[in-house]
């Protein structure tokens, strides 16, 4: 991710311009962590793998399907599954696009929550649409920890939102993760915000509470059918929480996984209770 957008920059709500597949986000809505792996010093980010089919068993060379039947004979290793899934989102970027693009432009006419925060944006001389609403495949990434670091979504004041076509996999998917970039952009609008964290990294962390709580991602349902989460006690709290370390973990100016707790518990009464621009938190 980028750490060299400036806070005062152009809101992309009020571009005309689309954002470029290319784009960087500022913020993204990450899928996974990013810790240091075991034993080593958190100033040395783990090892990026490359595929080496002799190792793991994939080669890109050979026909799908006679991969796919080697994945379910158990013939490629886990890392190799990883980077056979990266190679169909390649092979299916132009398919997978186009579906994101109808999502989007459903949930840009049709979703109660994005058709509200559209409303508020334009309410503070903004402008979300298709133009600065960007669908576009995201590479993940596979460390030596074993760790994958990928996204579904990302917002750069400058350019606007990207929503990562091979992440999103249905129309809710979608309209939760634009939902939450939505809130991102809403925040950069209403406040100055320190989106690099030259200062800290109190506005990243409260930005990605709100975002997370007031999207809809975190909501029971979501959590019981898409993962598995059936608790009851805390699960929205522990959900907003848990989105919010991870997100913050991946801002450049982050240290480790200790500090990202340590700045969310910081602003976490503040911001978990400021619900802005909604009257309440749909759960």
């Amino acid at each position: 991710m980028s750490s060299s957008q400036p806070t005062t920059a152009t809101s992309p709500v009020a571009a005309t311009a689309p954002a470029s597949s290319s784009t960087q986000p500022v913020l993204s809505s990450s899928t996974s962590p990013s810790p240091s792996a075991p034993g080593k010093d958190a100033s040395e980010p783990p090892r990026i793998l490359t595929n080496d089919p002799k190792r793991t068993g994939f080669d890109p060379q050979t026909k799908w399907w006679i991969n796919y039947f080697k994945i379910l004979t158990g013939s490629i290793t886990p890392e190799g599954v990883f980077h056979y899934r990266e190679s169909r989102y390649r092979a299916n970027e132009e398919r997978n696009c186009k579906e994101c693009e109808k999502w989007r432009d459903f949930a840009l006419q049709h979703s109660p929550t994005v058709v509200f925060l559209r409303q508020k944006i334009e309410a503070l001389n903004g402008k979300i649409d298709a133009s600065n609403v960007v669908c576009a495949r995201c590479p993940a990434r596979l460390t030596e920890d074993g760790q994958i670091h990928g996204m579904s979504g990302g917002f750069n004041p400058s350019q606007g939102i990207l929503l990562c076509a091979n992440a999103v996999s249905s129309q809710s998917h979608v309209e939760d993760t634009l939902a939450h970039e939505m809130v991102h952009a809403w925040d950069h609008l209403r406040w100055k915000m320190d989106w690099t964290g030259d200062k800290d990294l109190k506005h990243a962390a409260c930005t990605e509470i709100r975002a997370s709580m007031l999207s809809g991602e975190c909501r029971w349902t979501k959590e019981a059918l898409t993962r598995r989460n059936y608790t009851l006690t805390q699960q929205f709290q522990d959900c907003v929480r848990k989105r919010a370390v991870q997100s913050v973990m991946n801002r450049p100016r982050c240290k480790d996984d200790v500090q990202a707790v340590k700045v969310v518990n910081q602003v976490w009464d503040s911001c978990f209770s400021d619900t802005r621009p909604f009257d309440d938190v749909y759960r």
